[in-house]
């Protein structure tokens, strides 16, 4: 998994070095060796922690770990993280570690209190594509680490038919719409096919589509109540599945899994979740 990842790494580290960590060199004699420790400094779930140890590598190719939590796991305030041994070139890496780490745990820590919220509905939480450029690989695999689930990766893994592409089809689109959705099973098959609703008239006329996907966008909580209840009550050709988004607050959540929709998403999971705090502390250093 992590080969995914090198590139953005190695962009990463040449943004914070460029020609050269020129306090470290000058300060730090080079036959140094280091001892350090990564420490959670408040509760949250880890994320990062092979991203951080392969930043460290790509500095220092001889560099040795010993890891006491995974991805994923829950860590307490002043919990030991991962002890790191190398040469003066962990100090040069240290602080883009420490970014991956931090905020790929902060949007884990996050997700994962939205997951413990719908924990007895039928209902998961979804990320949406609000990432920070070229880092959504990264977020979004936070996002599961937090017990969340992955919408689509990006305009190409799925179809996500919106208000713009309906308008494009002319005043009277449902025909048309009808026809490139029988061109999409036709032509991509395997692909999901989500259609945004911002009224009940729409979902009227979509329910008759064949869509996996009906999202209520931006509704009140009762036009919300009134489409499920459509959806839920109508014939198709596939039952499709319900997603709620648009405003969804960890303070709604509750409330909004009551109407019992497949799927809630939410962009705060990725633009909105701070970053956990987590230090990198060296403990000792020799000579060799």
């Amino acid at each position: 998994m992590i080969g995914k990842f090198e590139k953005t790494i190695r962009l990463a580290l040449k943004e914070d070095i460029s020609i050269g960590d020129i306090t470290t060199n000058l300060f730090v004699p080079s036959k140094y060796k280091f001892r350090g420790i990564i420490n959670a400094k408040e509760a949250g779930t880890l994320c990062g922690i092979d991203i951080a140890k392969k930043t460290f590598q790509i500095m220092d190719s001889s560099v040795k770990f010993k890891t006491y939590v995974n991805d994923g796991a829950s860590v307490s305030k002043g919990q030991r993280i991962m002890t790191v041994e190398g040469s003066r070139k962990i100090l040069t890496a240290e602080r883009t570690a420490l970014n991956f780490l931090q905020r790929l745990s902060g949007i884990a820590t996050f997700t994962s209190k939205f997951a413990r919220e719908l924990n007895k509905s039928k209902t998961h939480i979804y990320d949406t594509r609000k990432t920070t450029p070229s880092l959504r690989v990264f977020e979004k695999y936070a996002v599961k680490c937090g017990g969340g689930k992955n919408h689509r990766m990006g305009l190409y893994d799925a179809f996500l038919i919106k208000d713009n592409h309906i308008a494009a089809l002319g005043a009277n689109p449902y025909s048309a719409l009808e026809k490139k959705i029988d061109l999409i099973r036709k032509e991509y098959k395997g692909y999901k096919i989500e259609i945004e609703a911002k009224t009940l008239s729409q979902v009227e006329k979509f329910i008759a589509l064949d869509v996996d996907i009906i999202m209520l966008d931006n509704m009140t909580f009762e036009q919300m109540r009134k489409a499920i209840k459509i959806i839920r009550g109508t014939k198709s050709k596939r039952a499709p599945e319900v997603e709620i988004s648009g405003n969804v607050k960890f303070s709604t959540l509750r409330k909004l899994s009551k109407l019992s929709p497949e799927r809630i998403s939410a962009g705060s999971l990725t633009h909105s979740a701070p970053s956990l705090d987590i230090s990198f502390n060296i403990t000792h250093y020799k000579e060799v």
